[in-house]
């Protein structure tokens, strides 16, 4: 049955270009999804954004001699520009400098105030001794109080899962210094967590297929909540909705209560584009949609406790009387929160290793942006930390796309054209033509099962396995011998191209670009994959880009669809080639490996 999927994608900081970790979590996971769901005809709805606000935004347009905004607006671009040539498919991918974010923002900020799930109080808060600026959470790591991790930054420890204040670390340290804070009194508006811990320990317990680390990591944060702050002392944000707070300039909504409404926001901001003001609603209310959230570990309880904690109390839901927003109603909780591990980037023995960071638009530019997501597919951090490593990259592309899928294609197609000159007629299968194409068939069942449950790795694992028999069916058959028998020569080059076909379909929502050019290799015209595109809008006289598309013109669909007989067939382009092996000793030039 048809249903609406919202696909909601963690805002990347737009304070500097993403590198191929950042991705791994956010990106290749949260597009092979929504890819797949399209294909499978649910009605999909994915957005994003740049996350433009906040103390890092204010200390990278220090270091370049920006204004916050103009710093945001470059990178926000260079970020629009990389998610674009890796092929991810947005409805929209906006950023939250926006007058709809700023009001959405708003609007919650006051539903919560007004049904008492907002408190304020005094702190101790910390500041850049330096600078006097503040430092967020985030901005302030030490030694975890709970568990001993080095590590923990000021909100909460990775490692542990367990919610905390920068005063609690032991030996606390400015990220971006180094210094030992300075702690000063100062008032700020918290979001009262523990009045909502019943209502949302009683939804948590009901989430019994979410993910190991991401149910342990929400029921360490349940069993200690706290209020948690949610404005800060800066000027670069959105200002805080209460009366003798909206004209303190040094008064923000904290970025991270920012962040998380902007999935809301952006649905809002995706139905107005759409000409239909309304169409948000489809994937947030009425309990019938579903919704998936996709980031790294690192972001688990701001999604599966702390933004659940701000829909219960916008709803009027927790332990206080309460009423939803009339502008925005009555809000779905998510289904599902996907939380990739960290892809580490250490193995790779990049220079500097210390600072070792893998560009996602270098990569691009020498490799393209399907040797990248068939990586993070089969061999990323699904379920736990997993290092980048050149060699494993080269062994991947040259092994398992040119040799294994790329060979699968360029035989089957060339020697069909070579023959034929076309898309040939099948004559009568024996047992090994059977087995092959029902194998080729059942596989939709088994891949489109593991996607359905975010198990990428086993998806396109069972999908190359397809790829494999396949190879080993034609080798076994050996057609090119067969010269004296052109029926069951035919035969055995219909039932190869068949299942070209359906790995082509069971490959698309992982390698888009590739899944295109087999598509017209097989003789296709039309769309197969729609890819995002760019669009130049204004706002308040400044212009930035936004990622749109519209994927109904595309005519993949999860289904083993029988080929034409007799559609004319080219001679092949490869779809991949092989890597210099040289590359996995030394790395390309703008990532090369250091050798001791």
């Amino acid at each position: 049955m048809c249903a609406n999927i919202l696909a909601a994608v963690a805002w990347p900081y737009a304070n500097g270009p993403r590198h191929i970790g950042h991705v791994s979590g956010f990106g290749v996971p949260s597009d092979v999804f929504a890819r797949f769901m399209r294909m499978s005809g649910h009605n999909v709805l994915m957005v994003s954004g740049s996350d433009c606000h906040g103390t890092a935004i204010s200390v990278k347009a220090d270091q370049e001699g920006l204004t916050a905004q103009e710093c945001a607006e470059k990178y926000h671009r260079i970020i629009a520009e990389d998610l674009q040539g890796l092929g991810l498919s947005y409805d929209l991918y906006t950023h939250t400098m926006t007058d709809n974010h700023a009001q959405v923002v708003q609007e919650v900020f006051r539903t919560l105030y007004r049904n008492g799930y907002l408190v304020k109080k005094a702190e101790m808060g910390a500041f850049e001794p330096a600078t006097g600026r503040t430092l967020p959470d985030r901005y302030i790591e030490g030694t975890c109080p709970h568990c001993g991790y080095d590590d923990a930054r000021g909100d909460q420890c990775d490692n542990c899962g367990r919610q905390l204040d920068p005063a609690d670390l032991i030996s606390p340290r400015s990220k971006t210094t180094g210094a030992t804070p300075e702690f000063r009194q100062t008032e700020h508006f918290f979001l009262d967590l523990p009045e909502l811990a019943e209502a949302l320990t009683e939804w948590i317990d009901t989430r019994h297929d979410w993910r190991p680390n991401v149910l342990k990591f929400s029921h360490n944060l349940l069993e200690e909540l706290r209020p948690r702050a949610i404005t800060r002392d800066l000027d670069w944000g959105i200002p805080v909705p209460v009366e003798g707070w909206e004209s303190d300039h040094m008064k923000s909504i904290y970025v991270w209560f920012d962040a998380v409404i902007g999935y809301l926001s952006a649905s809002i901001e995706w139905a107005r584009r759409s000409g239909n003001p309304d169409a948000w609603k489809a994937f947030w209310t009425g309990g019938n949609e579903k919704s998936y959230y996709f980031m790294g570990k690192d972001n688990i309880v701001f999604h599966s406790v702390i933004w659940p904690g701000i829909l219960l109390g916008v709803n009027g839901e927790g332990a206080r009387d309460g009423q939803p927003s009339e502008q925005l109603g009555t809000l779905d909780l998510p289904t599902e929160v996907v939380s990739s591990e960290f892809l580490t980037m250490s193995g790779s023995k990049v220079s500097n290793s210390r600072g070792a960071t893998i560009f996602v638009g270098d990569f691009l530019r020498d490799f393209g942006p399907d040797a990248l997501r068939y990586f993070i597919a089969v061999a990323g951090p699904e379920n736990q930390d997993t290092d980048f490593t050149w060699d494993e990259f080269v062994r991947r592309v040259n092994f398992e796309l040119a040799n294994e899928w790329g060979n699968l294609v360029n035989r089957s197609i060339s020697m069909a054209h070579k023959n034929c000159g076309q898309i040939p007629a099948a004559g009568e299968l024996t047992d090994a033509d059977r087995e092959l194409l029902e194998a080729s068939r059942r596989a939709f069942d088994t891949v489109g099962d593991h996607l359905e449950r975010a198990r990428f790795k086993a998806a396109i694992t069972e999908a190359m396995r397809i790829v494999g028999l396949a190879n080993a069916y034609i080798s076994a058959q050996e057609p090119w011998k067969l010269k004296d028998d052109p029926a069951r020569r035919d035969t055995v080059l219909h039932v190869a191209l068949q299942v070209v076909s359906d790995c082509n379909t069971l490959l698309t929502p992982f390698m888009p670009h590739a899944a295109q050019k087999v598509f017209e290799a097989m003789g296709g015209q039309g769309v197969w994959a729609a890819q995002p595109q760019m669009v130049e809008v204004s706002e308040n006289d400044h212009s930035y880009p936004v990622l749109q598309g519209d994927y109904t013109v595309e005519r993949a669909r999860w289904a083993s669809e029988p080929i034409a007989v007799g559609t004319p067939l080219a001679k092949p382009s490869p779809i991949f080639r092989k890597l210099d092996a040289k590359l996995a000793e030394t790395g390309p030039e703008w990532a090369p490996i250091a050798h001791d």
